[in-house]
């Protein structure tokens, strides 16, 4: 019976409040991928650990928390770290996840121990919650195959997308967007390496589709401010469609990244909302949105409160390790 209590106890200690927004207030994380599965919700962010005297980010590992109602989160820990990419130096930056066949895949920016500049790693597990175990032992992405730019930091952001025909892409960069398909075993890339010519485009490119349209949607300016595009396919062509997030006061980057879940549409992003926050010490939170009649999406402002509660009747129990 004390062991039972004991158990119940620790789960209960897993589970907060959402009480409004930042989502996460026991700790700085930012760089928000979310995951719809089995309807759940999944919150895959990155983990500031700067301090106010670090002078810059300190990001080691990557941490999930999951929700079936946009309210009560479950913390299930780090699922990834940068040590777990044994060729990586540091930095585990933004990263995004997808699931195939059955498994679940993170793509992870870090730096890389030998060859100079950012790299991309993919991670791979049979959990959404992890742990995830790096699935070649190599970067798929290195910064000497992306000479567009000539900074060490352009190959960072990932973001993955599965189109409707079962191709999936990874877009990626800082300052030049760019993209590649995958192949179906989700570790290699499937062909070259293109760019899109985009307006102020800096990073966080994030893709997704809604009746029957492609949103292109990133960071754009310095500070940031939350644009998108919209197009017929998965690689354009794109048109500009506006600003729907401005930018932050206390940080120079914002990250989104945009869900349906149960019906509702959600965008996620950063700011520095937790007491202490700052530059190198940001707090994901959420908001909920509407599409206009024509496809659109408003400007949206961030909120205290967060979104209403929104309880998925089929929410699965969650896939612990």
């Amino acid at each position: 019976m004390f062991k039972q209590l004991l158990i119940a106890s620790a789960v209960l200690a897993a589970v907060s409040a959402h009480a409004g927004n930042p989502v996460v207030k026991d700790r700085f994380t930012a760089d928000p991928a979310v995951l719809v599965d089995n309807g759940r919700v999944y919150l895959y962010t990155g983990h500031d650990e700067a301090t106010e005297t670090t002078g810059t980010y300190l990001m080691n590992d990557w941490r999930v928390y999951s929700s079936c109602d946009m309210q009560h989160w479950t913390d299930h820990g780090s699922p990834l770290k940068l040590s777990d990419f044994k060729w990586a130096k540091k930095d585990a930056f933004a990263a995004d996840v997808t699931k195939r066949n059955g498994k679940y895949y993170i793509y992870a920016p870090v730096n890389h121990a030998t060859v100079p500049g950012f790299a991309i790693g993919v991670a791979v597990s049979d959990k959404p919650t992890g742990p995830f175990v790096d699935a070649r032992g190599s970067a798929l992405v290195t910064n000497d195959m992306t000479k567009e730019s000539p900074i060490s930091w352009d190959d960072i952001d990932p973001a993955v997308f599965i189109d409707d025909n079962g191709q999936a892409y990874l877009y990626w960069g800082n300052t030049v967007l760019k993209y590649a398909k995958l192949k179906p075993n989700m570790i290699e890339l499937d062909g070259p390496i293109h760019t899109q010519g985009m307006d102020n485009f800096v990073e966080a490119p994030y893709l997704h589709k809604h009746g029957g349209t492609y949103y292109l949607s990133y960071s754009r300016n310095f500070p940031e401010e939350t644009a998108y595009m919209t197009g017929p396919s998965a690689t354009g062509p794109w048109t500009y469609r506006g600003v729907i997030m401005n930018k932050n006061t206390h940080t120079k980057t914002i990250h989104q990244a945009i869900v349906d879940f149960n019906g509702k549409s959600y965008i996620f992003y950063h700011n520095t909302a937790v007491p202490g926050g700052g530059e190198d010490r940001r707090s994901v939170a959420v908001e909920e949105f509407q599409y206009a009649a024509d496809g659109t999406i408003p400007f949206i402002a961030q909120t205290v409160d967060g979104p209403a509660p929104n309880p998925s009747k089929g929410c699965a129990a969650v896939q612990t390790r």
